[in-house]
Order: structure tokens, then C-alpha cells, then sequence
């Protein structure tokens, strides 16, 4: 079996290792991911198909080494290791790497799919406001992240909820006849860019949905969120 990982695909590797290095990929289109806090999971729908199962111990290095051959492709011919190839103009196979898989015993990776709650409030976050939250986040270098709602607008704040006199930056998101705080930590938005719609329970959990790709993702709220 071969395989060519699109430049998409590649992209959400890329993130889900910001979410955790170890990656255990199951037969079929579908990957799955979880933080080791077991406070992030991520699930994403990409083009290639998968015929085995086989975990990475380190996915950034896994993409790293994938990416220093030009056009590589994955040849799955052995139970214990994939190789990472590049062909010549002919179609013959010139140089590669033969890369180890890793004990699945040793790799963090969901063991049951989440059903989400009842929603208390929903809203959408478009990819230009999500980005430019992201930039303010890491521009004052603030540790968390609130959505509020005050009975009329729903707002999402980065700022130091230890601190008062901290830099804050806030955008509204829209309308609620709900008050509410959900609180989250600012490191745990490992978020692919995009429009999102987005849901807040009462049990503590957000589940993000993008609107153009089929990704998404499912945050722990912090135990001071308010509802």
C-alpha cells in the first residue's frame, strides 16, 4: 500500500501534534487525538484512507523527516515500520527513510468518542475574528480566555483572571439573554484556523465545528466557569 498525504492533511498532523506528540492512526479516513491532561480532543476527516493500524511516537519528527523528501510517499509494506520514499522521474523509488512504528501501549490516544451535553449557548466565530484573537492572545502573552455573556452580548476575552490590572482584548461574538462565564486556558486553544460553530454546556465542555472542513474539537471548560 501507498500513500501521498495531502497538503491539508499534512496540516492537521501539524496540529494535532501541537495537541500531543503521540499519535495512534486506525484503519479508515478518520484520525482522533487527545492532550494527555485528556482536556483536548480533536477529530478530523482527511482525504487518504488508512488500511492498518500503527502509532508515532513523535509525530513532529514523523513530519519532519516526511517533509525533507520532495513529493515523498508512505509504502506501507511491513507490520513494524513504514517507508518514507521519494521517486525519480521514472517512477522508481531513489531515496527514503525506513521510520519504526511505536508500542501502541505507550501512546495517549481516546478510548471513546464524547457525546456532548445539553447546550446552554451556541455562537459562531469567524476565521478572520479567530485569528486576530489568536495574534492578541500572543501579543499581551495573557494566560486565559473567557467567554461572557451578560443577558445581552456574548464577548470573548483574553486577559489574567488573577489579575485585574492585566491587558485585555475582547471582541463580540453576538446576542444571549443568558449570563454565563466559561473559561478556558489560553494554551489550550490549539485551534486550526477557520470559521467555527461553537457550543458551551453547563457540564464544563465546548465543542468547536468548522464549517468548511471536516474538523472539530471538544475543550474542558476551567472549574471557575459560571453558568
Amino acid at each position: 500500500m501507498e500513500l501521498n498525504l495531502s497538503t491539508e492533511t499534512v496540516n492537521v498532523l501539524k496540529n494535532f501534534s501541537d495537541i500531543n506528540q503521540n499519535l495512534l492512526i486506525k484503519p479508515g479516513n478518520k484520525i482522533q487525538t487527545i492532550s494527555n491532561m485528556k482536556n483536548i480532543l480533536a477529530e478530523a476527516e482527511i482525504e487518504e484512507k488508512f488500511a492498518k493500524e500503527f502509532a508515532i511516537y513523535d509525530l513532529p519528527e514523523f513530519l519532519r523527516t516526511y517533509e525533507m523528501l520532495e513529493d515523498p510517499t508512505l509504502k506501507f509494506d511491513s507490520e513494524s515500520y513504514v517507508n518514507i520514499i521519494e521517486k525519480s522521474s521514472k517512477g522508481t523509488d531513489v531515496d527514503g527513510f525506513i521510520y519504526n512504528f511505536a508500542d501502541k501501549s505507550v501512546i495517549v490516544s481516546p478510548t471513546k468518542n464524547i457525546t456532548m451535553p445539553d447546550t446552554l449557548v451556541d455562537f459562531t466565530l469567524k476565521k478572520e475574528q479567530f485569528a486576530k484573537f489568536l495574534r492578541a492572545v500572543g501579543t499581551i502573552n495573557v494566560p486565559d480566555v473567557s467567554v461572557k455573556g451578560d443577558g445581552k452580548t456574548i464577548k470573548l476575552i483574553a486577559h489574567d483572571k488573577k489579575n485585574k490590572s492585566s491587558n485585555k482584548y475582547s471582541i463580540t461574538l453576538g446576542e444571549t439573554d443568558k449570563k454565563f462565564t466559561a473559561n478556558f486556558k489560553s494554551e489550550n486553544f490549539k485551534i486550526i484556523a477557520g470559521d467555527y460553530n461553537i457550543a458551551l454546556s453547563t457540564a464544563k465542555i465546548s465543542h468547536f465545528i468548522n464549517r468548511n472542513k471536516p474538523i472539530q474539537y471538544w475543550i474542558a471548560l476551567e472549574p471557575d466557569s459560571e453558568f
